[in-house]
């Protein structure tokens, strides 16, 4: 989600009978992430990864949310090495040894959306490049973790940028975490920088959207000609991880996940 796009809806915490969906909806949009992850390989097109997504929306009757959204034509984000997010699958685009790329994954079931990223390798990647990918994933159970009926957004943000920017990265400013639920994007947002103790309170029943973007330069991004491909300004690589996650009595729950508990589990080869 795209920083000041705010709606006009209040934050709302949501029933037992809808988390109960999201619940659902979660864990097929994280066993649908898994799948793509593992058929990352040389050689394929992120084109073959959006085929294998719609694939599996048939297969189990479920609908790509990307797909026609404000017009973005695929049913994933394909971002590959400098590309932030947004990026569009096409059958020109072969992944090559060496390089990174995040598979972006939400899914609507049965009229709830769940919204799950993760970043992987292709092949042998350099040293940098494992360690930006790392740094990401950390950023993000940082970011999980601190998130309780006791903390405010600006928590979440801290614990993010804290980690980044004390390993010489940065954190993407434009684009943030969102709540989610009947709708694909809705209140409120959620920076992945910020201090601590400052922004909303959090509240039992709330579910968003954690997706830390980070970058191995500087922090600016910028747009390309087809309205949707985010690109790192100084065009070094950017990795990104995200769940979906609600807020508990006693803490967090992460929806994204293919398991009863919850627990922390990142998705794909990328959590080495």
């Amino acid at each position: 989600m795209i920083i000041g796009q705010r709606r006009k809806l209040r934050t709302t915490t949501k029933p037992q009978v809808d988390i109960d969906a999201m619940r659902h909806a979660g864990r097929l949009a994280s066993r649908c992430l898994q799948e793509l992850l593992e058929a990352v390989k040389p050689g394929i097109s992120t084109q073959d990864l959006d085929d294998m997504q719609m694939a599996f929306a048939e297969q189990h009757k479920v609908i790509p949310a990307p797909l026609n959204y404000k017009g973005f034509p695929k049913s994933i984000c394909t971002s590959v090495n400098e590309v932030i997010c947004h990026g569009i699958p096409s059958p020109h685009e072969i992944l090559r040894d060496g390089d990174i790329i995040c598979i972006d994954v939400t899914l609507i079931v049965d009229g709830f959306y769940a919204d799950n990223a993760a970043t992987t390798y292709v092949g042998e990647v350099d040293p940098a490049g494992q360690r930006l990918v790392k740094t990401t994933l950390e950023c993000l159970k940082r970011g999980i973790e601190v998130v309780s009926p006791q903390a405010r957004l600006g928590d979440i943000g801290h614990a993010i940028q804290s980690h980044a920017e004390g390993r010489g990265l940065s954190v993407v400013r434009e684009f943030v975490g969102h709540g989610i639920g009947r709708a694909f994007h809705e209140p409120p947002q959620v920076q992945h920088y910020g201090e601590p103790g400052r922004g909303q309170r959090l509240h039992a029943g709330m579910t968003f959207t954690i997706e830390p973007m980070i970058n191995e330069g500087g922090w600016r991004s910028r747009v390309l000609d087809d309205g949707w491909t985010a690109v790192t300004a100084d065009g070094k690589r950017s990795a990104q991880f995200e769940h979906t996650v609600l807020v508990t009595a006693g803490g967090v729950e992460i929806l994204t996940v293919q398991n009863d508990e919850g627990r922390w589990e990142p998705p794909g080869r990328a959590s080495v």
